[in-house]
């Protein structure tokens, strides 16, 4: 025997991709591996044993069908592509959510295909409820509402609104958003499953829920039919309306379901009512509704028989799980809520240190300042002792200087009597020279009259004298007697002259007295002039000295009081006015 013939033979396989609600698997399967083995490894990856709602669904054409779980994979109308893709679908659904949905998992699934439904719009829903079920389905992703963490726009990249209500509302996405966020913030405490839950409680009770439609006539002729399957039973719709059944039969009114070829034959239980046939466009179709009907109307009669031993051990555990996690949201719950009170407390704490660390920070600044403060005022102190120091030795200087200013006045006042005195002495002096002067003015010009006549009868005598002489003294001389020698000529002539050579002598010493007097008379003027400047020169003297007293007096009291001013002098008008007039008097003379 050969080695190779030693080897076992491996199984030929082909491989499959599974495609739930959530996730995609793919599988190797064997070529004899029937659709229950295949649906079975799906279940039991999954973690589902609530196995009698779901299928897998694949495409045929432009239908779909089941995968049947008697038969072969290989040998069933799958496609031929690899791997092969099956949907795992919810295939049946139930009358009541809240009671025949046990496992959280068989919840969740049917939350996504119900919602995923809703959204495609294969299930019509109003947009109130279309909003409040997207507030659950919100809940279910992210938790309770926080609006710290939940930010405006955090829901922008969902999809939650069928396209129909958006489109039926002039609203924008951020408008719907908060809608459900206002929805969404009631849901506080409410977990995932419990929020799924909800949603297939709201879900149930559309009008499409759970029905699978299917085109048919009623004769061979007309297409303007379809029928409903679902958990209740048969519905007879009209093409255009999908939400109000024309005729319905349900479950428990029907006695027998059967299909001849593209002829479909349901018959009530009531045998006087007319049995309802209708038609198909394939045979396929009237396979497909008949599995469904089958299904449908085993779950409808499992529902009113007790649970299986199987079911009741499942409800069992998940109401002991629920209870469990019941518990665990309550301790979690609690815990949070502590843990919330502790964060609380601790951002207080936190706060409250950040406070009295401001506050503390504050009050070092504020002692800082303080003690700045308390550096500069003590620094302004000492400034402004040194200050009153100083200004009381300039107080002290300041009447020191007071003092020798008043003794000063007072020695000024004395030097002003005597000048004023003196002033009056010479006024006098100067009305007596002036009076004088004038005298001898009135003197001088009759005294130069007086000359000027004198001279003028001297001329007028001389003149006459000649002419005289010139016409008496030859016939005299030619009748009278013998002509005189000329010693004795000489003689007459001599005593002729006498009168003449002493009016004279009388002028020539009454113009020298003339010119002795001006001449003292320009020395006196003279010396009183000089007189007359130095005592204005003392009399300015004493004013300047007298101004810069005052000035110095005037600058040494504001320095005593703290201020500074530059010193001005106002001159008394009164006290000068005499001293002005007495100059202007002594310029003029």
């Amino acid at each position: 025997m050969s080695i190779l013939g030693l080897k076992k033979k491996q199984p030929k396989t082909f491989k499959v991709k599974v495609v739930t609600m959530d996730a995609e698997m793919e599988f190797s399967c064997e070529v004899k591996w029937k659709g229950k083995d295949l649906f079975d490894l799906v279940c039991r990856t999954v973690g589902l044993r609530e196995t009698w709602f779901f299928g897998l669904r694949y495409t045929v054409k432009d239908t779909y069908a089941w995968l049947k779980p008697e038969k072969r994979v290989l040998d069933q109308e799958v496609p031929k592509d690899s791997p092969i893709t099956f949907h795992f679908l919810a295939k049946f659904f139930p009358e009541k959510v809240e009671e025949e949905l046990v496992q959280e998992i068989t919840q969740h699934l049917f939350f996504l295909q119900v919602k995923k439904q809703i959204l495609d719009e294969e299930i019509f829903c109003s947009p109130e409820a279309s909003v409040l079920l997207a507030s659950y389905a919100v809940q279910a992703k992210y938790g309770d509402y926080d609006p710290n963490f939940h930010k405006p726009g955090f829901l922008a990249q969902d999809e939650l609104l069928p396209k129909r209500v958006l489109m039926q509302y002039q609203m924008t996405a951020d408008m719907w958003e908060e809608k459900i966020t206002a929805w969404y913030a009631e849901h506080r405490g409410i977990a995932r499953d419990e929020a799924e839950m909800e949603y297939l409680k709201i879900a149930q009770d559309l009008e499409m829920y759970g029905v699978s439609y299917f085109a048919i006539t009623q004769n061979k002729r007309d297409t303007d039919l379809l029928l409903g399957v679902d958990a209740q039973g048969l519905h007879i719709y009209s093409p255009n309306s999908k939400l109000n059944p024309n005729k319905s039969f349900p479950w428990s009114g029907i006695r027998n379901i059967s299909y001849s070829e593209k002829e479909f034959t349901i018959k009530p239980l009531d045998k006087k009512k007319d049995v309802f046939k209708f038609y198909s466009s394939q045979l396929r179709v009237n396979k497909l509704i008949l599995q469904l009907c089958i299904g449908n109307h085993d779950l409808f009669m499992r529902r009113r028989k007790v649970d299986s031993i199987e079911v009741q051990q499942m409800k069992a555990q998940a109401k002991e799980e629920k209870a469990r996690k019941k518990m665990d949201r309550q301790i979690l719950a609690r815990e949070k809520q502590m843990r919330e009170k502790a964060e609380r407390a601790k951002e207080e704490m936190e706060r409250r240190l950040f406070q009295l660390q401001d506050e503390a920070r504050l009050a070092n600044e504020a002692l800082l300042r303080s003690e700045e403060t308390a550096d500069l005022l003590a620094e302004k102190a000492q400034i402004a002792e040194e200050e009153a120091k100083l200004l009381a030795h300039k107080a002290a200087e300041a009447e020191q200087e007071r003092q020798r200013l008043e003794v000063t006045a007072m020695k000024t006042k004395e030097e002003k009597r005597l000048m004023e005195q003196k002033m009056r002495e010479a006024e006098q002096l100067a009305v007596k020279l002036v009076e004088q002067s004038e005298r001898r003015l009135k003197e001088a010009d009759h005294l130069k009259q007086d000359l000027t006549e004198a001279k003028d009868a001297e001329r007028r005598a001389k003149q006459k004298l000649l002419e005289i002489t010139k016409t008496t003294y030859p016939l005299i001389a030619a009748y009278s007697t013998p002509p005189a020698p000329p010693e004795a000529a000489d003689c007459s002539y001599e005593s002729a002259s006498s009168p003449l050579d002493f009016k004279d002598s009388d002028m020539k010493r009454l113009s020298m007295e003339i010119e002795r007097e001006r001449l003292e008379y320009m020395e006196k003027s003279k010396h009183l002039q000089d007189q007359l400047k130095e005592l204005k020169s003392e009399i300015e003297s004493l004013k300047l000295e007298e101004q810069q007293q005052q000035a110095s007096l005037y600058s040494v009291h504001s320095e005593a009081r703290g201020y500074i001013q530059d010193p001005v002098y106002i001159p008394h008008s009164n006290r000068n006015s005499a001293y002005m007039s007495q100059m202007a008097f002594f310029e003029e003379v």
